[in-house]
């Protein structure tokens, strides 16, 4: 019997875990450790952030799901990834052993490299669903006294569709409450374009997102740097196409939500030959690691290089799609390796993102996500906020059912089809 343990109880994590079981059987275990009791639906928390969702709407208790579909779950943080021993130490004290790890864990968020960044200091954040709850309070207060906003992604940043979906959707929750007039709203992007995502753009993102805040009033600065945030002050500073900077900024802000650059996690940052000098886990097309080749990795906490070099830097996303093709991948090639065979499945690396803009959104396809590409496609309209809402609900059923059904794919091309024959009538 192998014993499976999968670090992460997020998409990555919890996905996985359902598609090893189903691979491996009930012969092999499989557990899944977490530092948080409950799988986030992270795409939803920019509707937290300003009450259109709850926390409760968008977890799953993983203590009471995992175990009615086969999977052992541990509650505790990873504290050190030991590859040489097959073993990782928790936080809860003794260690646990592993025939195959997947670290599926998602992001250290790196605000400790700006002054002032980040919920502990001034400005929001929603990549987790603790500060988007917290962020939510602090848009009440904001809404009694209405003020400028700055919002976007900070150097090195390698989510922007976030920054882009809560920046629209805070539009939109201010002209419902007839505020938006009292709102001066400034869009910061370590990217060197709007719409450029880290991915080079894709279709037409960069005149979709351009028009999109024309139409909202939204002001951009692009190839920026923050420098350091304050109480209701934001540095920043903007290059030109050579790296240097052509002006400085002193942003006024009532209430700001930065994205943070991400790193790996300290649980196996400086283990050599593992991760990269960010922290990220480094994987063949497999998805395995070269060093160690029975610890894989799937999701944000992988290395991928960036497209190219920019003024500012910028990285590169990993989309749910792309994410949920990496665990299919390693599911099917741990089937193989158990079976006393090679491993021969890749993920396909491609990128399809719904991006909600309150009362309308985005939707773009790129395959695969670096350029060139065989498919480079983007589109709009109200369709794709009602998309989302479809998506949401059906992978948080997913979660709950402990289905390895591949809702991104499946859930997405039909919201598209709908779209596409929506938008042609």
């Amino acid at each position: 019997m192998a014993h499976i343990v999968i670090l992460g109880g997020g998409v990555a994590g919890v996905s996985a875990a359902y598609e090893v079981r189903e691979a491996l059987g009930k012969a092999h275990k499989v557990t899944v450790v977490s530092k948080a009791p409950y799988f986030q639906f992270t795409p939803s928390n920019p509707w937290v952030a300003v009450k259109w969702r709850t926390k409760d709407d968008i977890t799953v208790d993983l203590a009471s799901t995992l175990p009615r579909h086969g999977v052992d779950f541990v509650h505790a943080s990873a504290e050190k990834v030991l590859p040489e021993e097959n073993k990782v130490e928790l936080s809860t004290g003794g260690p646990i052993e592993y025939d195959y790890l997947i670290i599926a864990t998602g992001p250290e968020l790196a605000f400790d490299e700006i002054e002032g960044l980040g919920p502990e200091g001034f400005t929001s954040s929603v990549c987790d669903v603790e500060h988007a709850v917290k962020g939510a309070s602090k848009w009440e207060d904001f809404c009694a006294n209405p003020a400028p906003i700055v919002v976007g992604a900070v150097q090195g940043a390698s989510c922007y569709g976030p920054a882009y979906e809560f920046a629209m959707i805070m539009d939109t929750d201010l002209r419902k409450r007839k505020i938006r007039d009292k709102v001066p709203m400034t869009f910061v992007t370590a990217e060197p374009y709007v719409g450029h995502l880290g991915l080079g753009g894709v279709g037409d993102t960069k005149g979709l997102l351009e028009s999109e805040m024309r139409e909202r009033h939204i002001r951009w600065i692009t190839n920026a740097k923050v420098d350091k945030v304050e109480d209701g002050k934001m540095t920043v500073s903007e290059h030109d196409e050579d790296g240097k900077v052509k002006k400085a900024h002193e942003l006024p802000f009532g209430y700001s939500m930065m994205l943070p650059a991400f790193r790996g996690i300290p649980a196996v940052r400086d283990v050599e030959g593992l991760v990269n000098p960010r922290g990220f886990v480094i994987v063949d097309k497999h998805q395995r690691n070269p060093k160690y080749p029975n610890v894989f990795g799937a999701g944000v906490c992988i290395a991928i290089a960036p497209l190219e070099a920019t003024p500012v830097p910028v990285g590169v996303p990993k989309t749910g799609y792309m994410i949920e093709s990496m665990v299919t991948a390693i599911a099917q090639n741990l089937k193989e390796i158990v079976a006393g065979k090679d491993p021969t499945h890749e993920g396909t690396w491609n990128a399809i993102c719904l991006a909600d803009f309150g009362d309308g959104g985005v939707v773009f396809i790129a395959e695969p996500q670096n350029p060139p590409r065989n498919v480079n496609w983007s589109s709009s309209g109200k369709w794709v906020h009602l998309a989302k809402i479809a998506f949401e609900k059906y992978f948080l059923r997913k979660i709950r059912k402990g289905t390895t059904e591949p809702y991104y794919e499946k859930i997405v091309m039909q919201t598209l089809n709908i779209g596409g024959k929506l938008k042609s009538k």
